[in-house]
């Protein structure tokens, strides 16, 4: 029998989420109540097949997802389209970054997405003489004073138990705003199904454990452990802890995470299908996109992979890596290493997905060439990127581009004039 009481932290940590943030950001530029406003980021003017990036709450409660295409939304419904600016929801962002700094310090705020944060308040419910919900509410209010933009809190004793606070239960709170014990866990967590629904579960994981018989989060809890690990090693010891509540991460061992990224990848959603010719010409772009910005963190990588999504009606595509002998920054090698993935796996369906990840990492040292490379080659090859990346750095990504960018096809120099894909 595992004792489960020497592994329960009891901090009081924050989950904080900004509700719908590019479009209440929208809202907010606009003066205009997201709860009563039928408003949607997308671009319009790429057409039906255009990404929505987010709807408000009032559309949310219309059944509309905020993930879709401009083309799914209800045509009887009067939509404001907001076209995106990236760089407005980043300083958005980081003024809501301010807010939570007038409450705690640095050193207890975990940053985990553009809209989610993790607060350990533990050490300041004594120094406000407050409780974690009264704190909690102090923080949500400011935010919508400061920047009429409206968040939902899960609190918990531990990062996990707030996450699930709030993805579970604080929607629809009261408040919005929902706090997790231990005790909670048999009645608010084990009755969850799908198992997706709870956090770190995909539809994958979900469709494997599924043939295991286990369709609620209270069978994985009761399930054996040691075959969970078995089945799936350490991560599914842990996804057993985790639906007993347990989780030992603290915020200021993420903390230093921050500025040392395990991967560098790219991928961008095309906005009609792209045909086999057409595609290599976006693969190199994004090869230089991606390697420009693995040499300025001084890395080289030693895993490639290329990922590859077919149009809607196929409903497939493949992803696949290819680790090599040696690590490297060189566009040439990455390039010719995508190519031969794309060559081995492409089926000859119309593609509408594409992206590359770098990964296995490696500082920057000294470099063992193999005999069958030509040193000198590839040494003036990388100078030449380096001038590159100077001029690119001094003047702007479109400075100094490929001559393919000037194709029709091209993506490049509109990427480079955005953010994440974005307008800025």
């Amino acid at each position: 029998m595992i004792d489960m009481e020497i592994y329960k932290l009891n901090r009081n940590i924050l989950c904080i989420d900004l509700k719908s943030f590019y479009a209440s950001v929208e809202c907010a530029l606009r003066g205009l109540d997201p709860f009563t406003t039928p408003l949607v980021v997308a671009d319009s003017g790429r057409g039906g097949g255009s990404i929505v990036l987010a709807v408000t709450p009032y559309l949310k409660s219309k059944g509309i997802p905020s993930r879709c295409r401009i083309f799914e939304i209800p045509k009887d419904l009067d939509i404001i389209f907001a076209k995106p600016r990236m760089q407005s929801y980043l300083e958005y962002s980081s003024k809501v970054i301010e807010v939570y700094l007038e409450f705690i310090s640095d050193e207890d705020l975990y940053i985990y997405s553009v809209d989610e944060a993790f607060l350990d308040v533990t050490s300041y419910l004594k120094l406000y003489d407050v409780s974690a919900e009264e704190l909690a509410r102090r923080i949500l209010k400011r935010i919508e004073e400061k920047l009429k933009l409206y968040a939902t809190c899960g609190i918990g004793p531990n990062m996990l138990m707030a996450k699930l606070a709030l993805d579970i239960e604080s929607k629809k709170a009261k408040e919005f705003i929902a706090k997790w014990t231990y005790e909670d866990i048999p009645s608010k967590l084990w009755e969850v199904e799908p198992l997706s629904k709870m956090w770190g579960i995909g539809s994958r994981m979900e469709a494997n454990l599924n043939a295991l018989g286990l369709y609620k989060i209270g069978d994985i809890a009761a399930y054996d452990v040691k075959k969970l690990k078995k089945i799936y090693g350490v991560l599914g010891e842990e996804l057993f802890y985790h639906t007993h509540g347990i989780d030992l991460s603290m915020i200021k061992d993420k903390q230093t995470l921050r500025g040392k990224p395990k991967s560098f990848g790219v991928g961008q959603v095309l906005f009609r299908n792209y045909n086999a010719d057409e595609i290599l010409t976006i693969i190199l772009e994004m090869t230089d996109d991606v390697t420009r910005r693995m040499r300025i963190g001084k890395k080289k990588t030693r895993t490639i992979s290329l990922s590859i999504g077919y149009s809607k009606e196929y409903h497939s595509g493949f992803s696949r890596q290819v680790t090599l002998e040696q690590p490297t920054h060189n566009e040439s090698v990455i390039y010719k290493t995508c190519l031969e993935i794309f060559d081995a796996f492409y089926e000859g369906f119309p593609i509408r997905t594409v992206s590359i990840g770098l990964s296995n990492l490696t500082d920057n040292k000294t470099y063992q060439y193999s005999i069958f490379e030509d040193a000198l080659a590839l040494d003036k090859e990388y100078q030449l990127q380096a001038t590159l990346d100077q001029i690119k750095n001094k003047f702007g990504k479109n400075s100094a581009t490929r001559l393919v960018s000037e194709l029709e096809h091209s993506t490049a120099k509109m990427r480079n004039k955005q953010i994440g894909g974005h307008n800025v």
